[in-house]
This record gives C-alpha cells, sequence and structure tokens, in this order.
C-alpha cells in the first residue's frame, strides 16, 4: 500500500452524525470524495436529503436517516439501517453537536443538561450502536473541541464540559476496544471554523476573542479540517488510537 493509499476509503462505509449542516456536511463530503459511502444521521431530514444529494453527485451512495443522538433507540436504528443497506460499517464520526454560550451565574440548569446530552451522551450512544457491529480495522472519530482542553475567555461551560468529556470517553473507548474489538477510537479537536454553529455568534465575538489567540490570525477553513478527519477514519492512523488530534491555527501554543 502506498502512502496516498492509505488514505483511501473505497469499499468502506461511514456514519456521519450532524450531517444536515455545518462541519458535518464538509466531513460527508470528504469521506465520500476518499472513496466512501455514507450513512447521515441528523433530526433534519429535509436538510439531510440534500447531502445525500451531494455524495450521490460525488460518485458515493448516501442513505439518509432520522436521528436524534441522545436518543439510544434512535442510534441503534442508524447502524441496522447502515447494516441492512450496505452490510457492514468501517467509519463512525460522531459530530452532532450543540452549544451555549451564556455567563455560568446565568445557564439555565436543562440548557447545560441539554449539551451533555447531546455533546457527550450522544457520543457514547452511537459509538455503543455501532462498535457493536464494527469490525476489526474499523474506526470512530470522536468531534472534540480545543475547548475541552483550553478556554478562549468566551462563557463556555456547558459545551467546554462536554467536550472535555469527550476527550476522556475517547481514551476509555480506545482502551477498551482497540485491543478486544481492533477498533481504533480518536477525537479530532478543531478549533474555530466557520460553520453554522459559529454563526451564531454575535458580530465581532470571534474577532475579538478567538482571532488574536490563532497564529495565523483568522479562523479556519473547512478545507483545512477534512483531511485529519479522513486521516483518522482512515488506514493512515493504522497505529493510533485513544489521541486527540487538534487542528486549531496554534491556538493552544498562543
Amino acid at each position: 500500500m502506498t502512502v496516498l493509499d492509505s488514505f483511501r476509503l473505497e469499499d468502506k462505509v461511514a456514519v456521519v452524525t450532524g450531517a444536515s449542516s455545518g462541519l458535518g456536511v464538509g466531513f460527508a463530503r470528504a469521506l465520500a470524495e476518499a472513496g466512501a459511502d455514507v450513512v447521515l444521521a441528523a433530526r433534519r431530514t429535509d436538510m439531510l436529503e440534500e447531502t445525500a444529494a451531494m455524495v450521490a453527485d460525488l460518485g458515493r451512495r448516501a442513505l439518509p436517516v432520522q436521528c436524534d443522538v441522545a436518543d439510544p433507540t434512535a442510534c441503534t436504528k442508524v447502524a441496522v439501517a447502515a447494516m441492512d443497506v450496505f452490510g457492514h460499517l468501517d467509519v463512525l464520526v460522531n459530530n452532532a453537536g450543540i452549544a451555549t454560550s451564556v455567563p455560568a451565574l446565568r445557564e439555565d440548569p436543562a440548557d447545560f443538561a441539554k449539551v451533555i446530552e447531546v455533546n457527550l451522551n450522544g457520543t457514547f450512544h452511537m459509538s455503543q450502536s455501532c462498535a457493536r457491529v464494527m469490525t476489526p480495522g474499523s474506526a470512530i472519530v470522536n468531534i472534540a473541541s480545543i475547548l475541552g482542553i483550553t478556554s478562549v475567555l468566551m462563557p463556555q461551560a456547558a459545551y467546554s464540559a462536554s467536550k472535555s468529556a469527550v476527550i476522556g470517553l475517547t481514551r476509555d473507548l480506545a482502551q477498551q476496544w482497540t485491543p478486544r474489538k481492533g477498533i481504533r477510537v480518536n477525537a479530532l479537536a478543531p478549533g474555530y471554523f466557520r460553520s453554522e454553529m459559529t454563526d451564531t455568534f454575535e458580530d465581532g465575538v470571534l474577532d475579538e476573542y478567538v482571532v488574536p489567540r490563532t497564529l495565523f490570525g483568522r479562523l479556519g477553513a473547512e478545507g483545512e479540517l477534512n483531511p485529519a478527519l479522513v486521516f483518522l477514519a482512515s488506514d493512515a492512523s493504522s497505529y493510533l488510537s485513544g489521541v486527540t488530534l487538534p487542528v486549531d491555527g496554534g491556538v493552544l501554543v498562543s
């Protein structure tokens, strides 16, 4: 196998959660471009159809499945659908996530709990469902965040807590599943990239708090994150498990 061949995903089937918008759409595109057929999971089915059409235009098969990752039963249905249609499941990208940006003294406990339920519990539910049918050589990529490692001085207690927990979950699942099932479990920790989530911030907030922390003096572009995802999803990272890979523009060293 050549170096370039190790990044290819031909004959692989990948599940991407949160595939209806934002980074999830880019992840689905990247996996399809690398050769994978893609199971697209999200709550908004109308937008999933758009992502499915994009995957089909790239010459790969797409299977949209409505799913709220906070519901373990819904996660199981995604894994079952993948097996029923494709016969195997090789890659899981746990991308679905939500965020709040509220000072901790004013954070509604229900809103805090909802972020944990989707970002952390949802990652576990989907990982558990897919790992039950995955075979040796499969890969799980959890989308964490640099906010699970550091702070950029914005009030995001719920989101930061959830992503720190995802990093810890990644390590534990790796130690359980890599030796016993041959499943690699790693995390990708993006910095701030233009997405539907960052579009919800007030004008000027990212320029004030985030951009000065990056070595490049700008936010990330979608294309700069996708190669790292393909690396963790493919055989190119065949000797990697339990790690968190930051792609953050240098925030962690600034």
